[in-house]
């Protein structure tokens, strides 16, 4: 039951009288004021409706919302381009001078600024680039970069040609890569010799090298050069983005693409080891993500810097750096690197050089801030703040606090946002200026969101207790499908309840009827914000050599959210390897680094002679959890042997005593 699944520690917070409740200064200056939650909720259709019409459209839509469920057609009769709503408008309403990225490269002076006119003559001959090579609308293109502007010119290019893009996170192996590019089908991968990251450089082509040996319906991979470094060379696949997009003309003329047109794939972990690839169309996707940026934000396009910390590779950079700022017409900085490149100040150094006003960033970065001191932030001067943002997972109230006191001078408001992949854009949040904020809580639904805690029946809990969060309504921005597997997307989101999406996490609401997000409820786990399957983790792990089985589950960590564990049986053969436990160790989770990605490997692996099981041989993960989290373990009688989960639990113990 998902409402057992919270701890007493939420439970006191959820009764604790600490809120703030709106400055003076954001209810006189806000965008919108507290008539915009009433105006929604009367006719959501219309109200979404209004805001599509600030973009701009070729022909303008006369239908708003087609529902079958669970499928969804938002603005279908209407027409526009993502590319031109994010840069042309801007340009051809005199703000080509304006600019649209301050470009912070991970080495020292490394950087750029890049003007709306600029982004816009680089998007142009992007996208006759790939007109040249031959990519038509409706081809994908696989995007793995680092986090460089060519990232977003890619992006940008792609959805001026109407060709869907897939950005794979630069952090992903060559399998793992593959199978996203092959899921896909894309024939074109754009990608960079490599990026830096923590002071080297990182290679990003060799890997894009290895995929493409399993992929070969590939026919280009473009190249940016970024870190100058050798790499291989296949005559008549790879060529250098200096060569081929440099050459071409700075200008093209966009074409408009049906609001359903397909915008992107993103993947991101399934209940199975395959990724499910997430698609999100045009028309609804740009209004969700440009109304939640411009009201959540409090955004002022004249004045305001923005930080979104994310890496493009995740959904937080499509929705929150390319598409729904950009289509607003803000200034945003773009930083390649980690928090502590260059020195632990680095962020406060770049908040106080370009005068940043907003900033949004994950709960695990200001952990890891919180850890390595307040005297970093104070010895900077962040007054150009006015509100602060978290994303990626539930904020821990302690953490919230720090970020409210240290990073925002006890003067910023804090916007706790919720929301997912497959919502497209940010769905549970306060607004600044209109609702109160209480810390670790993301609030109340958005203007024209309609959420809902039920329990395991499907019926609405009363406020003060919890359950499963539900979405009882379709909204623009949500996922159009799996791609190509509908089957799959119906199963995935929709079975659990009649007529209800169901997000997979749980909740709670307190006195007031807020609503604090409690974590996954499935096999889905957030480490720093990355959701990973246990299956995923698990293949990987069983990949190794040595290892016969493998059971992964999320465990809470101080500074990641949710860290994974590993409980591994290892083969007979592989005690003649020679090895100690640590060696082992060691090499299972460098293998899962290379089978995924490092955010993939385990924290800790509890080599273990079996795994409890039931009479019908489905490992126990419940169990496994209690034990990574030392709880009680309750009723074990359903196992073939009660004995191993005990046995499973001295081992985890001594191992936290070994750390």
């Amino acid at each position: 039951m998902a409402e057992e699944r919270h701890d007493e520690a939420v439970e006191a917070l959820l009764h604790e009288d600490r809120s703030f409740a709106p400055s003076d200064t954001f209810v006189a200056q806000a965008n919108v004021g507290p008539d915009v939650y009433a105006a929604a909720a009367a006719d959501p259709e219309a109200w979404w409706a209004e805001q599509a019409r600030a973009l701009e459209w070729d022909t303008p839509f006369t239908s708003v919302l087609e529902w079958e469920a669970p499928f969804a057609r938002w603005f279908a009769d209407g027409t526009l381009n993502a590319s031109v709503n994010c840069l042309d408008r801007h340009v051809a309403a005199g703000r080509g001078d304006k600019v649209a990225l301050h470009w912070v490269g991970e080495p020292e002076g490394d950087r750029l600024d890049i003007t709306y006119a600029e982004l816009l003559e680089r998007t142009c001959r992007a996208a006759n680039a790939l007109e040249a090579l031959g990519v038509e609308a409706g081809d994908r293109v696989a995007i793995y970069m680092p986090m460089i502007p060519e990232a977003v010119v890619a992006m940008l290019a792609c959805a001026r040609i109407g060709a869907p893009h897939s950005v794979i996170f630069g952090g992903f192996s060559a399998e793992a890569l593959a199978d996203r590019i092959t899921d896909a089908d894309a024939r074109v991968v754009i990608t960079a010799d490599g990026g830096f990251r923590r002071g080297a450089a990182s290679g990003l082509k060799v890997e894009v090298d290895a995929a493409l040996e399993l992929c070969p319906a590939v026919t280009t991979s473009l190249v940016v050069r970024r870190t100058g470094q050798e790499v291989e060379w296949v005559e008549g696949r790879d060529v250098w983005w200096h060569d081929v997009v440099d050459a071409q003309a700075p200008i093209h003329e966009a074409k408009a693409f049906p609001a359903e047109h397909p915008l992107y794939i993103m993947y991101t972990s399934g209940t199975t080891a395959k990724p499910k690839g997430i698609f999100h169309t045009t028309g609804g996707y740009l209004t969700h993500t440009s109304t939640t940026h411009r009201m959540v934000f409090d955004i002022k396009p004249e004045s305001d810097v923005c930080w979104t910390s994310a890496d493009i590779g995740w959904v937080t950079g499509h929705s929150y750096i390319v598409y729904g700022p950009l289509a607003n017409g803000v200034t945003q900085v773009m930083y390649e690197g980690t928090p502590d490149a260059g020195g632990k100040d680095r962020w406060w150094r770049i908040i106080d050089e370009y005068k940043v006003t907003i900033l949004y960033t994950a709960p695990t970065a200001i952990r890891t801030f919180m850890k390595w001191g307040a005297e970093l932030p104070a010895g900077h001067d962040l007054s150009s703040l006015r509100l602060l943002g978290s994303v990626g997972e539930p904020i821990n109230p302690e953490a919230w606090m720090w970020y409210r006191k240290h990073i925002g001078g006890d003067r910023c408001p804090i916007v706790d946002t919720w929301w997912q992949t497959e919502t497209g854009g940010i769905m549970i949040t306060p607004l600044p200026g209109v609702t109160a904020t209480k810390p670790g809580a993301a609030m109340v639904p958005f203007p024209g969101i309609s959420a809902e805690v039920v329990d395991n029946d499907g019926a609405p809990v009363p406020d003060g207790h919890g359950g499963l969060l539900v979405i009882t309504r379709p909204w623009p921005g949500m996922l159009r499908g799996i791609w190509g597997d509908p089957e799959r997307y119906a199963e995935t989101y929709w079975s659990k309840f009649d007529g209800l999406y169901f997000a997979g996490d749980g909740a709670k609401k307190d006195d007031d009827g807020d609503l604090w997000l409690l974590g996954r409820v499935d096999d889905v786990m957030n480490v720093s914000g990355h959701r990973l399957s246990t299956a995923e983790v698990e293949h990987a792990i069983v990949g190794h050599p040595a290892v016969a089985e493998a059971a992964v589950v999320g465990a809470s960590d101080d500074t990641t959210g949710q860290a994974i564990v590993a409980f591994v049986t290892l083969t007979s053969s592989s005690e003649l390897h020679g090895e100690d436990d640590t060696e082992i160790i060691a090499s299972i989770r460098a293998h899962v680094a290379d089978a995924i990605s490092p955010i993939a490997k385990p924290r800790q692996v509890i080599l273990t002679p079996d795994l409890p099981k039931t009479r019908s041989g489905k490992i126990m993960r419940r169990l496994l959890r209690d034990v990574a989290e030392n709880r009680d373990l309750g009723d074990v009688t359903t196992l073939t042997d009660p004995t191993v989960v005990k046995m499973i639990d001295g081992l985890m113990a001594a191992h936290a005593e070994d750390d």
